[in-house]
């Protein structure tokens, strides 16, 4: 049995790994990059924080949650509460400062 012949091929380039986002546009103030989060993997929570308005929002992570993921549970988390919104009746609101007349209950 001979060698191998090397083969003119040039090998495959190595895929290289893009990082993935670690901050964030802010839902609430429109701020590009404000909005960060930490993850204490120890503890199991991460918190996310918008540097400009504030907002946060904790959730539960494990091994191989990464900060993209929060990020995508607090969107998630925010269009819920939105559409619970939609669905609770809402007050109408009195067109005076003045409170409205009280109603008398009594039968003669």
């Amino acid at each position: 049995m001979g060698k191998r012949k090397k083969s003119s091929r040039k090998p495959a380039p190595a895929r290289q790994k893009v990082p993935l986002d670690t901050t964030f546009t802010c839902l609430f103030c429109h701020h590009d990059k404000s909005v960060t989060v930490r993850m204490d993997r120890k503890e199991g929570v991460a918190t996310l924080v918008c540097k400009v308005c504030d907002q946060r929002f904790q959730s539960k992570v494990n091994h191989l949650t990464e900060a993209v993921d929060i990020y995508s549970e607090w969107i998630d988390a925010c269009d819920a509460a939105q559409d619970n919104d939609e669905h609770i009746p809402r007050r109408a609101a009195a067109s005076s400062s003045r409170a409205a007349p009280a109603v008398d209950s009594d039968d003669d």
